[in-house]
Parts: C-alpha cells; structure tokens; sequence
C-alpha cells in the first residue's frame, strides 16, 4: 500500500498549547518506519501550509480562532482532496478540526467517484456541536456536526461539496458528550456507542455491525482517530483525557478488526499533544495502532484483508 504522511499542525481548534507538535512527534518516533517494515511504501508529503485566515462574519457565539480554524479547514480539504486520488492518506494532527477538512476532501472525492463514504470516529467526544451551541467556543468540538450538514456554518465555514450521510457514521468510546451534543444525536441516525455499550456487548460485535453495512454498500471507511478515546493511563499525552476509555486491547482488536475487514481506505491521527506525554508513551503506543491498522500481527503472519 502507498501511504502518504500528510502533517496538519494546527492547535486552535483546542485550547492546551502543544498538539501542532504532533506530527513531527509521530513521525520522530518511527512512523514511516513501522509502516515499511509491515512493507508499505511511505512518502511524506510534508506539511499542510500555514494559510492565511479566511475572512468571515463576526459570530453572536464566542467561538475562538474561528478565522483561522475555517482556513484550516479549507486548505486541509484541498489537500485531502489531492491526496486521495491514490493511496492511502493519513493525516496527522494536530487538533480534531483538522477533520473537518481531510473527511470533507475525502467526501468530495468519494462523491466523485461514485461511492458512498463511511466515517468511524474514534473518540471520548462526539464533536457534535454546532457554530451556535458550543459553550467552550473550541472548535475541536465542531467538526463532525459540520461535516454531517447540521445547521449554522454557513459563511463560517467553507462550503461543503458532499456532506456526510449521518447513517454511514459510528462513534466509538464516547464518555464526554454536552448537553446540546446529546440532544442533537437524540434524532440522528448517526450511531453513537458509549464506553458503557462497550463493556456491555463488547467492542468485536459493535464494529463489525457497522463493518457489516461498509461492506454490503461497497463503500469506503475512514477512520478518525483521537488519541483520547484511549484510557488516559495508557495515553497520558492529550489536552482532553476523559476517564474509562478504550483498553489496550480493545484498541488493538478494533484496528484489527478494521485491517482484517480490507475496508479502510485513509485515516486521521489526531489530538496527539508530546508536551503532555511521559516518554514519548502516546506516540509510541498511537503508531502501534496504526500498525495494527495496517496489517501487524503479534505472531508476524498477516491475516488476508
């Protein structure tokens, strides 16, 4: 498999300096390299430009760096766009807004190319906020309910060339979900499995359910993946740990899962702060996952995807 390295060093969107740090401590710590050991070829497309911030009206909510998370986007979605022509991108960030902009170029393309796009997000948050119902005004919180066409960005953020249909999207591992967040995934279809819908059917049989339907729509999944849906013990390098998070080998098992399923076809690496890390443990841990994602086994035999 190509994969491309594509660094989104955006922090914004969040409010703990550090997570633009990111991709350089993932790349740092031998990224590229696991991934061609597993025998993918692997070139780095090096950093998304810094862009200059977009010109929008004042909002009535106070919503923090809104001019420069919107150019973020923007040019994060051109970018996802370009990259997704072939191979397998994944981007590296970098806060969770930078998702707004690499599924929205991947919808695009998708949308192009005639095949429903499917989007696992892998989170302790649903960031399911809208421009007008975000109290902390972090737009981290915002990206999905962007990307599924909910009400309010219009003007704010860019234009949406294919937004997401709300029954092809999963949630996995929420713990932390507001009170405006709740009421919106009350009636939406997205599917959204908390931690305790977790212990209680397993993780296996939740995801291969949505693998399931991925599947029968010969459709393409990506996989947004925040750091934090974690248990903040094994991933202690993150602006936003939220306790009771997803075990070492649920983890594992669900990137598994998603390597065995052949389904995947481009991922996000997100929320990564190496400030807030104890000996490069979350960047360490964040590429083992990614390389189970692609095919790493314990035993050294690849299982056919």
């Amino acid at each position: 498999m190509n994969c491309k390295l594509i660094s989104v060093p955006v922090e914004q969107g969040q409010p703990v300096p550090g997570c633009a740090l990111g991709p350089e401590a993932l790349k740092g710590a031998g990224l590229a390299d696991a991934l061609r050991e597993l025998g993918h070829e692997v070139v780095d497309l090096g950093s998304v430009p810094t862009p200059q911030p977009r010109v929008v009206p004042d909002h009535p909510n106070h919503l923090k760096f809104l001019p420069q998370v919107s150019a973020w986007v923007e040019v994060t979605a051109q970018a996802a766009y370009e990259a997704s022509a072939d191979g397998f991108p994944i981007f590296l960030g970098g806060d969770h807004s930078i998702s707004a902009g690499s599924v929205s170029g991947l919808a695009r393309r998708a949308a192009e190319n005639g095949q429903p796009l499917f989007v696992l997000w892998m989170d302790a948050h649903s960031d399911f906020h809208t421009l007008d119902t975000t109290t902390s005004g972090n737009l981290h919180g915002v990206p999905l309910a962007y990307l599924c066409g909910l009400p309010g960005f219009d003007g704010y953020f860019p234009p949406l060339a294919a937004p997401l249909a709300q029954e092809r999207v999963c949630i996995l591992g929420l713990r932390s979900v507001d009170k405006a967040e709740r009421e919106a995934l009350v009636v939406s279809p997205v599917r959204a499995y908390d931690m305790s819908e977790i212990d209680r059917k397993g993780i296996g049989p939740l995801l291969e359910a949505f693998l399931d339907e991925v599947r029968a729509a010969n459709g393409l999944l990506h996989v947004s993946f925040d750091v934090d849906f974690l248990d903040p013990p094994l991933a202690p390098g993150v602006g936003t740990p939220v306790q009771g998070g997803a075990t070492f080998r649920e983890a594992h098992l669900a990137m598994e899962m998603l390597y065995e399923s052949g389904l995947v076809t481009s991922l996000d690496v997100v929320e990564l702060n190496p400030t807030l890390d104890e000996r490069g443990r979350t960047a360490g841990l964040a590429i083992e996952l990614v390389g189970s994602l692609l095919g790493k086994t314990i035993t050294g035999k690849r299982r056919a995807a």
